[in-house]
């Protein structure tokens, strides 16, 4: 009778421990992303042809100079961010619709671990590309005068927006019915750095658009960086760059958990 109470009990298999589960995913998810050779490519072109064609096309008009391309930069690095990181939404929600899920729930994962790695390489990859997309802006003629410290919180500053427009995007996956869905989705936020400092002053803009862009999130997280890269006056940008990364983080952890655990069945 034992023996057969204990053939009947289903085998019980244990979590893996530590960070295990999310070094499996990252690793998965960095391995996607370099097979996914036409969005890594795009993620980092993109940026640089819009920067080329500002620099060059535009910029005489803007700034007879030459300075512009001193001043687009830092849009031009939130911009490759979110070009970057919207890859993250399709790929969570392919996840989310081709079965994989339901096979993972079959492992001793954790239910997170899977969003945990496409976030994780989505910053790593994106870090990677905004280093390449500075080094081609440093090629023709940006000039910062930031010292030491000033390149580490500057950095430091896009590295928190990189997780926070990451997650966004991997909340967003999850939420889409579809990758071509969530790919729509995502594209609507990738206006956003169009309708801020990132290119021209808010002063430059209509009245009833000017509002909109200087209250948006990402012209305070710009305008810090510029700040911080070329030495001018924030004002009171650092703390609302900050305070907006961290608004915005805490809402996409908490919808992402949330959509998470109920499109993957775990209530």
């Amino acid at each position: 009778m034992t023996t057969l109470a204990l053939a009947d009990r289903p085998s019980i298999r244990p979590r893996l421990s530590g960070l295990a589960a999310e070094r499996v995913f990252v690793r998965r998810s960095l391995t996607q992303s370099l097979r996914d050779g036409e969005s890594l490519s795009m993620a980092i072109m993109l940026p640089v042809l819009l920067m080329l064609m500002f620099t060059y096309v535009f910029g005489g008009a803007i700034d007879p100079s030459g300075g512009y391309v001193d001043y687009v930069v830092p849009g031009i690095i939130l911009l490759c961010a979110g070009f970057g990181a919207a890859s993250t939404a399709v790929y969570v929600a392919n996840d989310m619709t081709n079965g994989i899920i339901e096979r993972f729930r079959t492992m001793p994962l954790r239910p997170g671990a899977v969003l945990t790695g496409h976030v994780v390489a989505s910053v790593v990859r994106n870090l990677a590309a905004t280093g390449i997309v500075i080094a081609v802006a440093l090629l023709v003629g940006f000039r910062p005068s930031a010292n030491v410290f000033e390149w580490i919180g500057a950095i430091a500053l896009v590295a928190l927006y990189i997780l926070t427009i990451t997650y966004l995007f991997a909340a967003i996956g999850l939420a889409a019915g579809s990758p071509q869905a969530a790919s729509g989705y995502g594209f609507i936020l990738l206006f956003l750095p169009y309708l801020s400092s990132a290119f021209v002053p808010v002063e430059s803009m209509p009245v009833w658009l000017r509002g909109i862009a200087e209250y948006q999130p990402i012209t305070p997280i710009i305008e810090r960086i510029r700040g911080l890269l070329m030495g001018t006056s924030t004002g009171s940008e650092p703390w609302w760059a900050v305070g907006w990364c961290a608004a915005i983080l805490a809402f996409a952890v908490v919808w992402g958990a949330w959509l998470f655990r109920r499109r993957a069945g775990r209530r």
